[in-house]
């Protein structure tokens, strides 16, 4: 929205025509969604308190959680608002990236509100039904992965790039319609999975989306693009603008969701969260160095799976609980003990993710 403005005042004073600068609209939408995190933060803290939405939380899992009962949550709607602000004014919004995301986003958060409302307000355990929940999910990934396939202007934007080998790419045709639904539903319910104590999800997602913005920066660069081997995929660069909102508002969210958190992100912000990391993979044709870079989200899918695998084939279990966060904790890891060392899991995977820009 800014941009338009900026580039109108500019045939007054050409000095606004600093804002066409990609980098300085990123930091500019980081700033935002910080302070708007921030600032909009304890209002919204004493509101979910006021209607009493507060966290349920399960009497078979550490005893430790007990206490958490009745904590304010829901929180993620927080996150999205001021993704959704900070994206609409700094970014350019005639690209048609920017709105995908945005529809996308905001799709997998309604989902995740329906979900929480129904588990906290109404009191119903089950919340949304598994297969609601995976249908909405479903209607949203397929459409992004549809829309992508059916508008991408070269074969370039529909090939899967493997890392850390020099022109190595599979062209996958209508198979990426596949690749981006898996990537999209999948990444949203591994982040989903993965937010279960005080920080641990929300700050992973604020480093991948961050490396996330620099593949997004040099992919919308064909020279960049050119020099590094990686898919040149032109306008992507203006996702340095959302994934720069993800961050601001994520790191404004952890001041409050710290240990112990005064606010949860809730199903609202996890699901939606996730499934925007999901999208701008696939736009930027990463898809496996998300993977890679998300690996605390795929240990503690896989964790599930092993799990409830285990269980129904032979009875027994292979975690003491399932994600893996409550493994380590029934194992008597103190709560930020496990949340800091998977912070520093994520940390050194984000950077073999990056690595693989120049280990080629």
């Amino acid at each position: 929205m800014l941009v338009w403005l900026a580039d109108y005042l500019s045939q007054y004073y050409h000095g606004f025509l600093v804002f066409k600068y990609l980098t300085l609209r990123g930091i500019f939408g980081v700033l935002t969604a910080l302070t708007m995190s921030l600032w909009l933060g304890p209002h919204f803290i004493r509101k979910l308190s006021f209607y009493q939405i507060g966290q349920a939380v399960r009497d078979d899992g550490p005893q430790s959680h007990l206490s958490k009962a009745g904590t304010p949550t829901m929180g993620g709607a927080l996150i999205l608002i001021c993704i959704a602000i900070s994206t609409l004014l700094w970014a350019d919004l005639n690209n048609r990236y920017v709105w995908v995301v945005l529809a996308v986003t905001g799709i997998f958060g309604a989902v995740g509100w329906v979900d929480d409302y129904r588990k906290v307000v109404e009191k119903n355990s089950r919340g949304l039904p598994a297969r609601w929940k995976l249908f909405w999910q479903s209607v949203a990934g397929l459409g992004a992965a549809f829309f992508l396939f059916f508008t991408a202007p070269s074969a370039t934007e529909t090939t899967l790039i493997i890392p850390f080998f020099k022109n190595v790419t599979l062209q996958l045709g209508p198979f990426f319609i596949i690749l981006a639904y898996l990537t999209i539903v999948g990444s949203s319910n591994a982040v989903n999975l993965t937010d279960g104590l005080d920080g641990l999800a929300i700050l992973p997602t604020v480093m991948v989306a961050s490396a996330l913005a620099i593949f997004a920066y040099l992919s919308g660069h064909a020279t960049f693009a050119q020099y590094l081997l990686i898919p040149a995929v032109p306008g992507a660069g203006e996702l340095v603008v959302f994934c720069a909102a993800i961050a601001g508002a994520g790191l404004g969210f952890l001041w409050f969701n710290t240990y112990p958190a005064q606010v949860f992100m809730g199903d609202v912000g996890a699901l939606a969260l996730g499934a925007a990391l999901g999208v701008i993979a696939v736009i930027v044709r990463q898809e496996i160095v998300l993977i890679i870079m998300g690996g605390v989200f795929v240990m503690e899918t896989v964790s599930v799976i092993l799990q409830v695998g285990s269980y129904k084939l032979t009875g027994r279990r292979i975690f003491r609980m399932a994600p893996l966060h409550h493994h380590f904790e029934l194992k008597g890891w103190p709560e930020p003990r496990v949340i800091v060392r998977f912070w520093i899991i994520t940390i050194v995977l984000v950077l073999i993710g990056l690595a693989s820009l120049k280990i080629r």
